[in-house]
């Protein structure tokens, strides 16, 4: 049976792996500006703009001091297990879990545990903070190798 699992995985590069992250944090992190910015646009407040500009300066903050260590993190774990894991391996279990967390948490304020100004504002903070670290990702892919 462990034969058969092992044929059929779908194993992948770490560079396939370390590409699949950075379209991910990519992905995930222009949605959820985009669908903060609307958010916030449509809410018609009169200091729209400098709200819109700490959310950003929030996100700035929240990719140094956090999500740039997650990302070498990420980068340096994907290059020293090298080739070969399952496409789904890209992030680790922990990693996942953490993925689902935060899901579950955006279905949460989007069901109106806070205001949609609120929400807009988080989610434009979070996708900032993900679309200004996934250059390291994307370095990291382009060179094939970790990058520091």
């Amino acid at each position: 049976m462990n034969d058969w699992l092992e044929a059929c995985k779908p194993a992948a590069s770490a560079r396939t792996h370390l590409l699949l992250v950075a379209m991910m944090w990519t992905i995930v992190g222009a949605v959820l500006t985009v669908l903060g910015v609307r958010w916030e646009l449509a809410a018609r407040l009169p200091y729209v703009w400098p709200l819109l500009a700490v959310a950003a300066g929030v996100g700035a903050c929240k990719s140094r001091w956090l999500l740039q260590g997650t990302a070498r993190r990420t980068i340096g774990r994907i290059y020293a297990r090298g080739d070969g894991y399952c496409l789904g391996g890209f992030l680790s279990w922990r990693a996942w879990m953490f993925v689902a967390l935060m899901a579950g948490m955006g279905r949460v304020l989007r069901g109106g545990l806070v205001s949609r100004e609120v929400a807009g504002f988080i989610y434009t903070a979070v996708g900032a903070a993900l679309l200004l670290t996934t250059p390291r990702i994307w370095r990291a892919w382009y060179r094939g190798r970790a990058v520091h």
